[in-house]
């Protein structure tokens, strides 16, 4: 078994699947944050904008916010979800790639694949800490 597994997910295909993830994560997500935009639009078709006083609109500080504001299907929530799942397109590229360099057993690859996920995770935990 583990030898059709690695003759199923050659470099070939390894690369092929990974353009395909990040194809389908990009597009998903722009479709997600169009539909957003239409909602929000559609919500707030009737509201006069004041150019001389800036207020920036409401802001979802966590995912749990965002999920909150998904189920009232607030429109800019559903902007911000799009661009979460923009986030995390390459995020689940590099979790793809750890996966398939383990079942090559190429464990070098492996180590440098769990130290850039690190990174990305630290980098999001900060920047949203602050």
């Amino acid at each position: 078994m583990g030898k059709a597994i690695k003759h199923y997910l050659g470099d070939k295909d390894v690369q092929l699947v990974l353009g395909t993830l990040l194809r389908v994560g990009v597009i998903v997500s722009t479709i997600v944050v169009c539909i957003g935009g239409i909602v929000f639009l559609v919500q707030h078709h009737g509201e006069a904008v004041d150019y001389k006083n800036f207020r920036p609109e409401e802001r979802f500080d966590s995912v749990a916010d965002i999920l909150a504001g998904l189920k009232q299907v607030d429109g800019l929530a559903i902007i911000q979800f799009g661009v979460l799942l923009l986030i995390f397109t390459p995020i689940a590229r590099v979790v793809f790639s750890i996966f398939s360099f383990l079942i090559e057993k190429d464990y070098m690859y492996v180590l440098i694949g769990i130290i850039v996920l690190c990174i990305i995770i630290t980098s999001l935990y900060l920047d949203i800490a602050h």
